[in-house]
C-alpha cells in the first residue's frame, strides 16, 4: 500500500485540528460568561455542566486540587483521613500532573485553564493524526472526525497518553530515521517499550501492551524471521534476551520518570495512588459494576465496595491472560505473534472490568478501530453506545439533581444512558473476540529485512 503524500497527510492533520476545534467549543459552552472571586464560571455553573452537556473534568478540578494556587503537583501535598487530595495533588500518574499545572499557568479562571489545557494537549492529538496515517493512510479519518474527539479531547487529559500508544506502533512497525524499518527487531521493540512506559506515565494503560509486545519479541517478530543473528545462529526460536531488555525498558523508564518526585515529595507522590485505590464504585466511575449491581453498590456498602476491591483486578488480570493465549494460539497457526490485536483485546477486558470507566476511556480505544481492519458496522455500533452513555449520563443527572423523576419509566435520559452503559458492554465482549481475529493495517508491510530470503532459500510465490 502507498503511503499518503505530504500535502495528504497535512491535509488531514488539519481535518483533526478542526475536529479537535470542535471538541475545544464543546467543553467552552460551560465557561463563563462571569467568573465568581475563586475562578468559577458563572452564573448556574453546577446546572449548566449537566444540563447542557459540556461537563470537563478539566474546567471542573480548577478548585479543589489547589491548581487555581498554582502549586507544582506532588511535591508538598498529600490525602487527608477522608480521602481529599491537598498541597497540589492530582488523581493521576505523574506526567499528567505536570500537563495540568502547565496548562493552569497563565489561567486565572476555569475558562482559561481549559483553554490552556487545550492549547498544551491540541499538539498531542495532531501527532496521533499524523501517526495514524502513516500507519493506515485514509482509515486515519475514524480519529480525525471520529464523535469520541468531540465530545472527550477535552474531557479529561488524555490525548498525550493516546499519542504514546500510538507512537509505540510507529516505531515497532516503522522505525525511525534512515534505518526506518531496517533497524534491528530489539531497537524497535525497546523504543516503542519506552514509548509505553511514558505512557503509564501519563494514564498507566498503555502499561499493559509491554506484555504482548513482550511476546512478540519473544515469538521472534514477524513470522520468526527477525530473530537477532545470535538467537538464530544457536537454532532457537525464543529470544529470551530481547525479551527481558523490552520489560527493562518499560520498567526504566517508569523508574526514571517516577523516582524524582517520590525522593521529592513521598507523601503527595503516594498519594495520587491512594486516592486510586480507595476509589468506590459510584456513579462517577460510571462502570458495569456500578449500575449491574445497584442498589448495592451503594458509597455505604463497605461490603460491595470491599469485594469490588479484589473482583474486579482479578477479572480484568483473567481477561488479559485470556487474550495473550487466544494471541498465541494464532500464533501457532500464522507464524507471527499479533501484538497490536491481543493489545486491542486486553484494553478491552480492562474497559469493561474495571471498576472505572469514565467516558473519554473512548478515546483509548478509538486509535485500534484504525489500526485493525475490522468492519464498519462494529465502529458505527460503538459510537452510538457510546453517544448514548455520553450524553444520557449528563442529562440523567442533572434531572436527578433536579429532583425530577429519573427512573427508566420516566424518560428518554435514563434509557438513553442504560443503552449506553450496556450496548457498550456487551459491544467491548464482541470487540475482545473481533480485535483478536482481525488483521491489522501493516500485517501487508513485511519489514524489509523480513522480506530478504535466506541464502540457498528458492523465492517464494505467496502473496
Amino acid at each position: 500500500m502507498r503511503a499518503l503524500t505530504r500535502y495528504a497527510l497535512a491535509f488531514l492533520v488539519l481535518i483533526s485540528g478542526v475536529t479537535l476545534f470542535l471538541g475545544y467549543a464543546n467543553k467552552a459552552r460551560c465557561t463563563g460568561p462571569e467568573f465568581d472571586q475563586f475562578g468559577r464560571s458563572q452564573p448556574d455553573y453546577k446546572e449548566r455542566i449537566d444540563g447542557d452537556v459540556c461537563y470537563s473534568d478539566i474546567q471542573h478540578l480548577w478548585l479543589g486540587r489547589d491548581i487555581d494556587q498554582h502549586v507544582f503537583p506532588y511535591l508538598s501535598g498529600g490525602i487527608t483521613e477522608d480521602g481529599q487530595l491537598v498541597g497540589g495533588v492530582v488523581e493521576y500518574p505523574v506526567l499528567s500532573g505536570l500537563l495540568i499545572w502547565a496548562g493552569a499557568l497563565f489561567a486565572s479562571n476555569d475558562a482559561q485553564f481549559l483553554l490552556g489545557s487545550a492549547l498544551v494537549m491540541a499538539p498531542f492529538g495532531l501527532l496521533t493524526a499524523w501517526l495514524l496515517g502513516q500507519l493506515a493512510r485514509w482509515r486515519a479519518l475514524v480519529w480525525a472526525l471520529g464523535p469520541p474527539i468531540v465530545l472527550y479531547a477535552f474531557h479529561n487529559w488524555d490525548l498525550p497518553v493516546v499519542a504514546c500508544a500510538v507512537a509505540a506502533v510507529y516505531v515497532l512497525q516503522r522505525g525511525w530515521g534512515r534505518a526506518g524499518p531496517d533497524r534491528p527487531l530489539i531497537d524497535r521493540a525497546v523504543a516503542a517499550s519506552v514509548l509505553l512506559g511514558l505512557g503509564f506515565a501519563f494514564k498507566v494503560y498503555p502499561g499493559i501492551f509491554v506484555l504482548p509486545l513482550m511476546l512478540y519479541v519473544l515469538s521472534g517478530g514477524y513470522r520468526g524471521r527477525e530473530l537477532p543473528a545470535d538467537v538464530a545462529a544457536r537454532g532457537s526460536r525464543w529470544d529470551v534476551v530481547g525479551t527481558i531488555k523490552v520489560a527493562l525498558a518499560a520498567m526504566v523508564t517508569v523508574v526514571a520518570v517516577n523516582l524524582p518526585f517520590a525522593v521529592l515529595g513521598y507523601e503527595g507522590w503516594l498519594a495520587s495512588f491512594e486516592f486510586q485505590g480507595n476509589r468506590f464504585v459510584d456513579v462517577t466511575t460510571n462502570s458495569i459494576w456500578y449500575w449491574g449491581f445497584r442498589p448495592w453498590s451503594n458509597n455505604d456498602n463497605a461490603g460491595f465496595q470491599g469485594a469490588m476491591d479484589v473482583i474486579s483486578p482479578a477479572a480484568v488480570l483473567l481477561s488479559f491472560v485470556l487474550a495473550c493465549w487466544l494471541g498465541w494460539r494464532r500464533m501457532q497457526r500464522d507464524g507471527t505473534f499479533p501484538w497490536i490485536q491481543v493489545s486491542a483485546a486486553m484494553l478491552c477486558g480492562f474497559l469493561l472490568l474495571h471498576k472505572v470507566h469514565s467516558p473519554q476511556y473512548a478515546l483509548w480505544l478509538l486509535p485500534f478501530f484504525v489500526l485493525l481492519r475490522i468492519r464498519w458496522e462494529w465502529i458505527a455500533a460503538y459510537f452510538v453506545a457510546d453517544l448514548a452513555i455520553g450524553i444520557g449520563i449528563f442529562r440523567w443527572l442533572y434531572i436527578t439533581n433536579q429532583g425530577l423523576p429519573s427512573t427508566i419509566y420516566d424518560g428518554f435520559a435514563p434509557q438513553a444512558l442504560m443503552i449506553g452503559v450496556w450496548g457498550r458492554a456487551a459491544l467491548l465482549v464482541a470487540l475482545f473476540f473481533v480485535f483478536l481475529a482481525a488483521r491489522s493495517t501493516v500485517d501487508h508491510e513485511v519489514p524489509p529485512r523480513a522480506r530478504r530470503p535466506r541464502r540457498g532459500a528458492a523465492p517464494s510465490m505467496s502473496g
